[in-house]
This record gives C-alpha cells, structure tokens and sequence, in this order.
C-alpha cells in the first residue's frame, strides 16, 4: 500500500499548469493507492464544470458549492485518466483564499469510495474568514483516509489543539471498532518541538509514519519561507517538516519518503509531498 500527501498551492502555484502536470506523472508512476491534497482551489468568477461520468468524482455530502471548470483536483483527475490511472475522488471547500478562490481539500481512492465526509475543525464556519478550517474524508477498501490543513499552535482564535481535538471527535464519531484510520496533510507544526503540535497529536495516542519507517529521508517538507512563516522559519533555516501521515495504529511501515522537493523530483508546490509504503506480507 502507498499513500501520499501534498499540500498543492494549486492555482497560487507560478507555472502551475506545468507543475500540475510533472505532480500528475509523479503520481501515475508511484500510483498511491490513496492522495490526500490540501488548498485544492478553483476560481470563484470560473463557471460550473461538467464532469464526466467516467472520472470518479463522488459529490461529498453538505458540499454546496459547484465544481467548477478549473478545479485543481478535476483537472488532476483528467490528467490521471489520460494516463490510464483509475481514481475515485471528492472535494470540498473550506474558504475563500486570497479573495479569488475557493479553497479546499481532496481526498483520491484508487478503491471506490464507501462514503465520503466533511467537518468544520476549526471555531469558526464563515466561508469568507481565511482562518476557517475543514477536514475531508472517505472511507474506502473498509478504512478511513482523512486529508486535513490545520492551523497554528500559538494561534489565539483558532488554536491548532482545538482543532486537533475536533478532528479526533468526528473521527471517532465516524469509524467503528477496529477501524484503520489515515491523517494526511498539513499540520503547520514543526516535528520535534515538544509541547507543541506534533507533540499534542502523539501524545494523543496517535502514530507519525515517519517514526515508524523502516527507511527514511530527512523529512523535510517546507524549505522555504512561505506564508504563515515568514518569522518563524527563520529560527528554522534548515527547514522544516509540518506535512504528516498519521495513523490510529502502530503499523509496519516500510518506507517513508519526501517527494517533489526538487532531488527525486521537480519542486510543484511551496511544500514538498510526502509518500508511504507498507508493502503486504
């Protein structure tokens, strides 16, 4: 099993098109079995998209809000299908970003999805507040798989252990016993620091697959400054790893791997991806 997450910068991206493309092949060539993307963005002026029936798309329930002609996780399907990789996905949105998008998450099954959820994580719902936080999900092949953006630890609004703690309420109300359930995304919360996010969501009981991998790069996922960061990079100039895949269960993973960061392949975000696998024994 392989599982990959990025967050996309999507239509923000310079050269996106291009970089959407290089993303796609990366993709088909690994062929995840399950991608978890954050600020999958489409363009508020843009029209409503036709979707063929043939491209997997699964309409998440409470998702009011059109697929429209250039959404970042449509045209990655396209490009998929035309590369012969067969993905069930949905969407959701969760904001406006700068002004001109709607922004959300997606989550891509190459096994159909059972169901498909969404949730606030965050205190506030206004759609037009930067600050405001979901949580998208689909359970398929009987686990569940959650792509999620979390906010800032010190953040006095919007406090990433709140949003943590709604994230494991709606979690639990969801799954049954004995349910494996996968937390991908990104978490804006450096490895390592203790006291903080990563600190919070293990001492919750949670598993970070890169602690469990057999085998391991350095981990990195953001190496620059981008927003959200622009003090507290600085205290960080060998970078930093905020984007995770978490698991409710101590796993055998053997491979945990950063991907996209400009060594096994091109740069097509401000984050790099992150990709695991657990081969079947």
């Amino acid at each position: 099993m392989k599982l990959m997450t990025l967050n996309t910068h999507s239509l923000a991206e310079p050269e996106y098109e291009r970089k959407l493309a290089v993303f796609a092949q990366v993709a088909a060539r690994n062929m995840p079995d399950v991608i978890a993307l954050q600020e999958v963005n489409q363009t508020i002026s843009q029209p409503e998209a036709k979707v063929d029936a043939d491209l997997g798309y699964v309409h998440c329930p409470g998702n009011d809000v059109p697929l429209r002609k250039d959404n970042h996780g449509l045209a990655l399907a396209r490009l998929l299908k035309e590369k012969g990789c067969e993905y069930y996905w949905t969407w959701a949105p969760a904001k406006v970003g700068y002004d001109i998008y709607e922004e959300g998450l997606a989550v891509f099954s190459r096994r159909p999805v059972e169901k498909a959820v969404q949730f606030f994580i965050s205190r506030s719902h206004d759609f037009h507040n930067w600050k405001t936080r979901k949580m998208v999900g689909v359970k398929a092949g009987g686990m569940w798989f959650y792509s999620v953006h979390m906010g800032w630890w010190e953040d006095e609004e919007e406090p990433f252990a709140s949003h943590w703690d709604r994230v494991a309420h709606e979690i639990d109300a969801h799954r049954t016993a004995n349910e494996t359930v996968w937390v991908m995304g990104d978490f804006n919360s450096p490895a390592g620091i203790t006291g903080e996010g990563w600190d919070y969501v293990r001492a919750s009981g949670w598993k970070d697959t890169y602690d469990l991998a057999k085998e391991k790069d350095g981990g990195i996922t953001v190496g620059k400054v981008i927003d959200g960061w622009k003090e507290r990079l600085k205290d960080n100039a060998g970078g930093m790893r905020i984007d995770y895949i978490w698991c409710n269960e101590e796993i055998d993973i053997d491979k945990s791997e950063v991907i996209c960061n400009g060594i096994h392949d091109e740069v097509v975000s401000d984050h790099f991806g992150v990709m695991i696998t657990k081969k079947e024994r």
